[in-house]
């Protein structure tokens, strides 16, 4: 059988027709598709563009447009007579770029560094885990690096991308120790402070006051920062910068101290562990403030050595403000229990009492310091002579609740208002209350009679100690230390403490007699009229403390000093503490006949190690 093919022709309209139909349906099926697509995306443009532009926009900027802060320079101290006490120097300090790189290629980069600067890596990474990977702001990994460091962290740049060699201004003491426990110093911010601070503006690596009047002034010597507003490409690399915000620099501050007071009164006090308050009685202002031993705050501006550090630690802890901190008062004290005497009515200045070689009391000896007592006497012969046996009977009879009540009306046992607060320790006035509630004990005869001496559970700090001597020595009134110059209403640092005129003259009679005839009679002079009183407190099994107060001119007071020798031995505050006070009156009256124009040492280079 033979088949026969058939052959289509080519222009068979029908078939033709079939197989147009079949392309033309799948390409209009691929321009619906296409519109289809079109459409999608051009809906998502208009959404994105048109409904969510302006925040698109603003996304857009913050990852292409990045603000660098800088940080603000500190606010210069200075002393009442212009004379700078702290200010700033020129140093380099190290930090890091979160955005410059990725979390992966931060960790070499981190350990590199650590590496260059013999620092810790972990360090380093804690503190850019705290600020962010993402973060724009710089973050000080370092507080001043030597000179030398800066060569070698440029010479190696090529291996820390990310990785910035600022200058900046560093806080500079250019009087050293001087002044060191009041002036305090600053360090940067730790892990713990970072988060209660944070929303101050405050950010990681960030130096604070840290103590003394560093810390009290914060708010007002820390500046704003300010910054530049970069363009960045995709890996964080600056195109040019569109703006900046200069920094705000700190406020100046006027501190009341006297630097050349302050600097003789260094010198008086010497090596002797202790301190010196001078101070102006009709208006609270601190004329110097010492401390020692102390220490160099500029040891804070930069990195301290372990060495450095176990140093100052091998000291008899120099960072201890010891005019702010606490001991018996001793005879100083008697200033209240003569004070409580007189205004309870309990007795009038023309008193006398038989004096003993001691007192006997529930069993107990209490010793006048002579060991033999001194006859009879009344109060100027006692506060003379010192007499624990004329004043250990005037307590007794007064009272410790009145005692009490006069040691708080002269700031015993309350913080005294001066700034720098947190250093301050507030002491005790003991009362039957605080002994139960503390010592779990009933209050005895005996406690009231150490009391009145100054002796047993009281303790005072020196300022404190100097508001009492100023409460006599300015007509009766109660003051509040300050450091800040200013000129406040005299209503908001002076309250009245109402003593009767008759025994406010008692007060001040019986204070000049220890000069005219009694503990410090030696040191009495012509020139100038003083008034005081001295201290020895026991300290077992140590040895004694010395104390003395006093006020000078005695007509017209211009200045309370108040001085305290730990553990000092020897013939206690009239032989060893009352001369240093002498002198510190001394230096003052020549300091004031100088002139008060200041002599400001240049701000040194940082030198080559």
């Amino acid at each position: 059988m033979t088949f026969t093919q058939r052959k289509t022709s080519p222009f068979n309209p029908t078939e033709n027709m079939r197989t147009m139909g079949k392309g033309m349906r799948a390409a209009i099926l691929f321009l619906l598709g296409v519109l289809m697509l079109l459409g999608i995306l051009g809906g998502r443009l208009f959404y994105l563009q048109i409904i969510e532009g302006d925040l698109n926009q603003q996304l857009a900027e913050n990852n292409r447009i990045r603000l660098i802060a800088k940080p603000p320079e500190r606010g210069r101290l200075f002393d009442r007579k212009g004379n700078i006490l702290a200010s700033s120097r020129l140093a380099h300090v190290v930090y890091l770029w979160p955005i410059a790189q990725s979390k992966d290629k931060w960790q070499p980069i981190i350990e590199r560094l650590a590496q260059l600067m013999g620092v810790s890596a972990q360090t380093i990474s804690d503190k850019l885990e705290q600020e962010g990977y993402n973060s724009p702001n710089l973050v000080r990994i370092s507080t001043a690096i030597s000179p030398k460091l800066v060569t070698v962290l440029s010479e190696h740049s090529l291996e820390l991308p990310g990785v910035k060699v600022e200058p900046e201004a560093v806080r500079y003491y250019p009087n050293g120790d001087v002044a060191a426990h009041l002036l305090g110093y600053t360090g940067e911010l730790t892990a713990e402070e970072l988060p209660k601070l944070r929303e101050k503006g405050y950010r990681p690596g960030d130096v604070i006051g840290k103590a003394g009047v560093e810390y009290a002034f914060e708010n007002m010597l820390r500046g704003e920062w300010g910054g530049q507003q970069v363009e960045v490409d995709a890996f964080g690399k600056v195109l040019r910068i569109l703006g900046q915000k200069p920094p705000k620099a700190g406020n100046a501050v006027k501190l009341t101290i006297d630097l050349d007071l302050e600097k003789a009164v260094e010198k008086i006090l010497g090596e002797q562990q202790g301190g010196i308050v001078a101070m102006n009685p009709n208006n609270g202002e601190i004329l110097a403030m010492v401390s020692h031993p102390a220490f160099d705050p500029n040891l804070f501006s930069g990195k301290i050595s372990e060495a450095t550090w176990k140093r100052l630690q091998e000291k008899d802890h120099p960072f201890v403000n010891r005019t702010l901190q606490v001991y018996p008062p001793a005879s100083t004290f008697k200033v209240v229990t003569m004070t409580a005497a007189l205004e309870s009515k309990a007795f009038s200045p023309s008193d006398v009492l038989p004096t003993y070689p001691y007192l006997d009391v529930g069993g107990f000896q209490f010793w006048d310091h002579n060991k033999a007592g001194f006859g009879t006497i009344g109060f100027y012969e006692a506060m003379a002579y010192s007499s624990n046996t004329f004043f250990g009977q005037v307590g007794m009879r007064v009272g410790e609740r009145t005692l009490a009540e006069w040691s708080h009306k002269y700031g015993y046992g309350e913080y005294s208002g001066i700034e720098i607060k947190e250093e301050e320790t507030k002491g005790t006035v003991p009362d039957p209350e605080w002994k139960q509630k503390v010592v779990g004990e009933p209050w005895y005869v005996g406690n009231t009679l150490n009391m009145s001496i100054g002796q047993g559970d009281v303790q005072a700090n020196l300022v404190q100690v100097s508001m009492m001597t100023s409460g006599v020595a300015n007509g009766g009134f109660r003051i509040r230390p300050h450091l800040l110059l200013e000129d406040n209403d005299a209503r908001e640092w002076k309250q009245s403490l109402n003593i009767s005129p008759t025994n406010l003259a008692a007060l001040q009679k019986a204070l000049k007699s220890v000069f005219e005839f009694g503990t410090a009679s030696s040191l009495s002079s012509a020139e100038i009229a003083m008034a005081g009183k001295s201290g020895t407190a026991q300290d077992p099994p140590r040895p004694n403390h010395a104390w003395f107060t006093l006020y000078a001119p005695f007509e017209k007071p211009e200045i309370v000093v108040t001085v305290f020798a730990e553990n000092a031995g020897g013939g206690g505050g009239s032989a060893i503490a009352a001369p240093l006070a002498v002198q510190t009156v001394e230096a003052y009256m020549q300091i004031k006949k100088q002139g008060n124009s200041p002599n400001n040492p240049p701000v040194p280079v940082p030198a080559q190690n």
